[in-house]
């Protein structure tokens, strides 16, 4: 039985405790009308997409061993260099970079390579809304993390600016990948490395995990919803300390068409925008802009479980530059027994960003439906 709660839901993400007795390969979802849905086992729970619910009503399903035909699997598949492609209906969604990538340009100097990131990110439409090593700040790469501001041991490691040779952030392998009709995605580690020691110092183990759901897009306007979920633990027994800084943690560049004043847009939950939105806190923001001639963008929801929810944003003046920055709010420290963990979740699509399409996904994501199992 799936509860909507207090929001209306739609094409809501819904997952529940797996039922030891069933078997987690051969069994079928079926709705109140005997209509078979999409169901998915990953991580000992079914995960499927709720079609419509009114707020309040509750709607009942069959789990049982599955007699008609397979549903379409989201791709995902393996480029050079151990990139992690996933595609929907056969047009690309992201692509995980799990090694060091080729540099863009001959002028970079190697100490700018960078691996662990996610680029390209595209539209419905196939319009790529990321960059990577862009001109005026090779170290920013689509989406991907590091700590600016830091102190370690009696140093200040920066592993943002990469070119300062202070601190980095290496990949660190590759650990699964999976796919299915209802979700696939990607776990991977890096390591943030203390560079200005006498000798490198492992400082942060850094766990990723990746979900790129499948949205039905009959009678809606498209959009590719994924999640990425960060968590930090330190490296040894000493902590890394966090002083207030304007920016340090999940970081989003946007295409390069989106550079200058008035070429990026922003918007968040709270209505307000560049000129007035960074250092606010809000519970998403939509990044967009012009790529050759087309509107484009995404907007990145901030889950309530977030350290410091709702985290502080910077928001550049004149770059296609994002960052939830908990770090605004001012001191604190990754410890051994407080480790950092945060969930975002993505939403990519063409044309003028929507706050009430973006309100009810957030809904989803903070409060998803509820639901009761019983055995018959």
């Amino acid at each position: 039985m799936v509860d909507a709660g207090e929001v209306d839901r739609y094409n809501s993400v819904v997952s529940f405790d797996w039922p030891e007795s069933l078997s987690r390969h051969d069994a079928g979802l079926y709705d109140a009308q005997g209509e078979e849905l999409a169901v998915q086992y990953y991580d000992k729970r079914g995960w499927f997409i709720l079609g419509e619910l009114q707020s309040g009503a509750q709607a009942s399903f069959v789990l049982k061993s599955k007699t008609s035909s397979d549903f379409e699997t989201i791709e995902s598949s393996f480029r050079d260099n151990g990139a992690v492609g996933f595609s929907l209906d056969g047009s690309m969604v992201l692509q995980y970079n799990s090694a060091e990538t080729d540099l863009p340009r001959k002028n970079i100097k190697k100490k700018f390579k960078r691996g662990g990131y996610i680029h390209p990110v595209m539209t419905p439409s196939g319009i790529t809304v990321t960059d990577d090593y862009p001109r005026n700040h090779t170290h920013h790469h689509g989406i991907w993390a590091a700590w600016t501001k830091t102190e370690f041991d009696g140093r200040e490691p920066d592993f943002w600016n990469m070119g300062n040779r202070s601190g980095t952030v290496i990949p660190a392998g590759l650990d699964t990948t999976w796919a299915g009709p209802v979700l696939a995605g990607t776990k991977s580690k890096h390591v943030y490395v203390d560079l200005s020691a006498d000798e490198p110092v492992d400082v942060l183990n850094e766990s990723w995990e990746i979900n790129v759901f499948s949205i039905p897009t009959e009678g809606a306007k498209p959009y590719y919803l994924f999640d990425l979920h960060v968590l930090h633990e330190t490296a040894t027994e000493k902590p890394l300390h966090l002083p207030e800084y304007r920016y340090g943690g999940i970081g989003f560049r946007g295409h390069w068409d989106w550079n200058g004043a008035k070429k990026t847009f922003f918007l968040t939950s709270e209505g307000k925008d560049r000129s007035n939105g960074h250092a606010t806190r809000a519970d998403w923001c939509h990044i967009g802009g012009l790529v050759d001639g087309s509107l484009a963008g995404l907007a990145i929801l901030s889950h309530p479980d977030n350290f410091r929810h709702p985290q502080p944003m910077r928001i550049h003046p004149t770059e296609p530059f994002f960052n939830w920055a908990p770090s605004q709010a001012g001191d604190w420290s990754i410890t051994p027994d407080q480790p950092y963990k945060v969930t975002y979740r993505f939403v990519v699509m063409d044309g003028e960003p929507d706050s009430a399409l973006y309100d009810r996904l957030w809904q989803d994501f903070a409060t998803p439906p509820s639901v009761t199992l019983s055995t018959r």
